[in-house]
């Protein structure tokens, strides 16, 4: 068992992951992620995209394969180990906001810091932090039943960023929300997550995408087709172009 690079702060290698119905989700998958990147992984309705993540957080072993993070491999921990793992180090957005109805805005993105044994006052003044970054700030108090989706999702972000992971997965994040509402909450993660120097993993098929993030792997079938780096833009300063194939 070969550990991985020193500069990928997650790894993994040959991936073969089936469903329960047998069909396969993913083949042979293999890619690494620098510490502070910001990593798409796009592709079709699907293509593996869900289950490359949830096998990169660990919450699904892979039946075949490595997944290293900080050189700890993953794929060999017990449950328990892989639950401290994400718990303290990863978080994670769903593509609908999975917020607790009977907890408010502060309430809701200060949770997973409050179970933590993190006292209440340091989870909420973390919590109230990143809802103000967020621009929904002046929703704090207000439960999620009283937002608009657009804001929902954001209290979902504030609350996956508020413990400070080390690297967030973020799946289809902007799916349920209005056109409109999509690239400014997608900028609005990538901008927080890089003033923090967190690491994104980030599986979408907006092609408006692109412009937020420092690479894209592209899926098909389960298996990693190309990976396109970002050409030179305002946005995208002094990122080289290139695109590569992959058996």
């Amino acid at each position: 068992m070969e550990a991985p690079p020193d500069n990928d702060v997650l790894w993994a290698r040959a991936l073969h992951f089936r469903h329960q119905d047998g069909s396969p989700g993913l083949t042979g998958v293999s890619l690494g992620v620098r510490e502070g990147e910001i990593l798409a992984v796009s592709g079709p309705r699907g293509s593996g995209k869900t289950t490359l993540l949830r096998c990169l957080s660990g919450q699904v072993t892979p039946e075949r394969g490595e997944v290293w993070f900080n050189s700890a491999p993953v794929h060999t921990m017990g449950p328990v180990a892989r639950e401290q793992l994400r718990r303290d180090r990863f978080g994670w957005i769903d593509p609908a906001p999975a917020l607790v109805p009977e907890l408010n805005g502060w309430e809701n993105a200060a949770l997973p810091l409050m179970l933590r044994g993190t006292s209440r006052s340091r989870a909420k003044a973390a919590a109230l932090e990143w809802l103000e970054r967020l621009d929904v700030g002046d929703q704090a108090r207000r439960r999620p039943h009283e937002l608009l989706q657009a804001e929902r999702q954001r209290v979902a972000i504030a609350r996956a960023l508020a413990s400070g992971p080390t690297v967030l997965f973020a799946d289809e994040p902007s799916a349920p929300l209005h056109r409109a509402d999509r690239t400014p909450v997608l900028r609005t993660l990538t901008t927080a997550a890089r003033s923090h120097g967190i690491t994104v993993v980030l599986a979408t098929h907006d092609s408006e995408t692109a412009p937020l993030v420092d690479r894209t792997v592209c899926l098909l079938d389960g298996r990693c087709v190309k990976t396109v780096h970002l050409p030179d833009t305002p946005e995208a300063e002094g990122r080289a172009a290139a695109c590569s194939l992959y058996v």
